[in-house]
């Protein structure tokens, strides 16, 4: 997708979870994101300027994003307004959620009276209608699982494919959400596939490469989600993964939003991803454990770190906090082993 940056970052009136697109397009992508527009009522902040859409666009705004990833992705009726006078002020829209801009009759009205653009993320492309296959491709993959939803797995593989990539390793991070496609500008909305297709559209997404060449595939759900186990399994077929790494939230003991279902151990999380992945890649192995600590202080973080290394015998790392360096080591060290062999 080429996208018209830098962004007015239409942030509505959601908590501070559900800015996460935002907030991930602003860590990894400053340059796309010029100011912010609060409505009466968010929890989230960016630390950008709060503008209107006109003074965004004064500013030098191409562009609003909606950059909330809510519950059912859905647009309220009362954020139409802020869309209209978005257009309205010359900027063209942005949008992840699978409610499409052109089936809002007045937005659709409107950006076509001005001429201006509709971009929309989960808007696959029809070669995403292909059932996947199963076959073996050349190249090495690594995808981020996780122990439940929003607990860093796209953080986990962008930081992964950065820290390769600065060792000179040929990797390409591959976005299965909107919130990658957006700081990517190429990837496949996996959430928006048709649920037959899913496990080819991760196959197409991560083609055969050269051996030495790393695909690092942003994880979706979680197996331990009552909701959205299904585009975890297709990612986890289709990506026919040489190497898992678990990413788990350090305070969470139950899935977001469903305090019935207790997260699950690490052990449990290891084992029921790796038997799964094995479908499709009988080699797969657990690569480590990525934990987000962040609502814990810098001695807890370190402690939480180093038990559960010691415990799994696995490097474990904050993506953001410590780096991924000691994941990367191992995945380095074993393919170098491997090449010796």
């Amino acid at each position: 997708m080429d996208l018209p940056y830098p962004c007015l970052m239409f942030l509505g009136d959601v908590d501070r979870v559900s800015a996460k697109t935002a907030s991930g397009v602003a860590h990894w992508r400053p340059d796309a994101c010029l100011a912010q527009l609060r409505l009466p009522g968010c929890e989230a902040d960016l630390g950008l300027p709060d503008m209107t859409p006109k003074a965004a666009q004064a500013a030098g705004a191409r562009a609003l994003m909606i950059g909330v990833a809510n519950a059912g992705g859905y647009i309220p009726l009362h954020w139409e307004a802020v869309l209209i006078e978005a257009l309205e002020a010359g900027l063209d829209l942005i949008s992840g959620l699978h409610t499409r801009m052109a089936d809002l009759p007045e937005v659709a009205e409107t950006a076509k009276r001005l001429g201006r653009r509709l971009y929309e993320a989960r808007n696959p492309s029809p070669a995403f209608s292909v059932t996947g296959t199963g076959e073996k491709r050349t190249g090495m993959r690594l995808l981020t699982v996780g122990t439940d939803c929003a607990v860093g797995k796209m953080y986990a593989a962008l930081t992964l494919t950065q820290e390769l990539k600065s060792r000179g390793v040929d990797a390409d991070f591959r976005a299965t959400g909107q919130t990658g496609i957006f700081i990517a500008g190429s990837g496949v909305p996996i959430d928006a596939i048709v649920s037959d297709f899913v496990a080819g559209a991760a196959e197409r997404l991560s083609p055969d490469a050269a051996p030495d060449h790393w695909d690092v595939i942003e994880g979706q759900g979680s197996l331990f989600h009552p909701a959205y186990a299904g585009v975890t399994l297709g990612l986890l077929h289709g990506s026919q993964p040489d190497v898992l790494v678990l990413c788990h939230d350090a305070t969470r003991t139950a899935i977001d939003g469903l305090e019935s279902f207790p997260t699950p151990s690490l052990v449990e999380a290891i084992a029921l991803n790796l038997s799964l992945a094995a479908l499709t890649n009988p080699a797969v192995r657990m690569g480590g454990i990525c934990i987000n600590t962040s609502r814990l202080s810098p001695e807890a973080a370190h402690a939480c770190l180093r038990e559960t290394e010691a415990a799994l015998g696995l490097p474990c790392c904050d993506p953001v906090r410590t780096g991924v360096a000691s994941i990367v080591d191992g995945l380095l060290a074993r393919r170098a082993r491997s090449d010796a062999a």
